[in-house]
């Protein structure tokens, strides 16, 4: 090969290596989030359609099934104002990802009805007046007469179960119970204060308050144990600090980014909280929540 033929190889062979390093270090596209589908929940609907109640009303809002007794408006009205509502927020703010099959959500029309259908229903009685998620029936399972606050808790854990495997419980349930009863500010959703402030400013009075480093070293079984009422509370004002000091979000994604090596959340929650001893912020924690007043 003559010199000009040699020294043209070599600057295309030097490109062709520049164009391969350059497409090693590009990343490649994220999958698009997983999205369940009207389609599927029409099918969804055809197959359960033996199992359904007479005298309720169904109506799809992907990735949920809605039925309830209470009235074909009524259903309507919480599938769209509520159900529609916290799914497009949380997912804007918190979930790449829907559950990965339909999930049902069924709005019982009073105690009675609730009791009655959960037991026709599911072969059990329900363990709390309100309502609950269960994973093993694919479906959230609400007395609708004690509000809507509860279906948003509730639609918060299949979208953590979706997204988080492993999620610790404090992190989980402090998530669902701050939405359980919220608002949306400026294209967000965002936490109230509710009742649960109430027994953690009794608690912190008496000086017998949930430690937060005690609160996120808690597992499953310690978290729904004796003290679940203040570890929900601890949860819940912890994560509404965040908020109310534009901490949420960014604490989320960090852990979501680092969670491998924080399955606890303690490093990521003190990055967030500025504070690299949790029980030092205790007491200036305390101190705001005390302030603190129902809305």
């Amino acid at each position: 090969m003559n010199t000009r033929l040699r020294g043209l190889a070599l600057i295309l062979a030097s490109s062709a290596s520049a164009v391969a390093q350059s497409e090693e270090r590009t990343p490649p596209p994220p999958d698009p989030p997983r999205r369940i589908s009207k389609e599927a929940c029409e099918a969804h609907l055809a197959a359960m359609k033996e199992r359904i109640p007479a005298g309720f009303h169904a109506v799809l809002e992907p990735p949920f099934v809605v039925l309830g007794d209470g009235g074909e408006a009524r259903v309507k009205g919480f599938a769209t104002r509520t159900v529609r509502w916290a799914v497009t927020m949380l997912r804007k703010d918190f979930f790449a990802d829907d559950p990965d099959k339909v999930l049902e959500v069924w709005l019982f029309a009073g105690k009675d009805s609730y009791r009655k259908h959960t037991r026709q229903l599911f072969g059990e009685q329900p363990f709390t007046p309100f309502g609950y998620y269960s994973s093993r029936h694919g479906a959230l399972i609400m007395n609708i007469d004690t509000g809507g606050g509860t279906l948003v808790h509730e639609i918060v854990h299949p979208y953590v179960e979706a997204n988080v495997a492993g999620c610790p419980a404090w992190i989980n349930e402090g998530l669902g119970s701050l939405f359980e009863q919220s608002k949306e500010r400026e294209g967000h959703i965002v936490g109230l204060t509710n009742w649960r402030l109430d027994d953690l400013q009794r608690a912190i009075g008496a000086d017998e308050a949930v430690t937060i480093t005690d609160l996120v070293a808690t597992n499953d079984a310690q978290f729904y144990g004796d003290n679940s009422g203040l570890n929900y509370a601890t949860a819940r004002y912890l994560l509404y600090w965040l908020q109310e000091h534009g901490k949420l979000r960014g604490f989320w994604k960090d852990w979501l980014a680092t969670r491998k090596q924080d399955p606890t959340g303690a490093a990521a929650l003190k990055r967030a909280l500025g504070a690299d001893d949790l029980a030092a912020f205790q007491e200036t924690w305390q101190a705001w929540v005390a302030k603190l007043e129902r809305d």
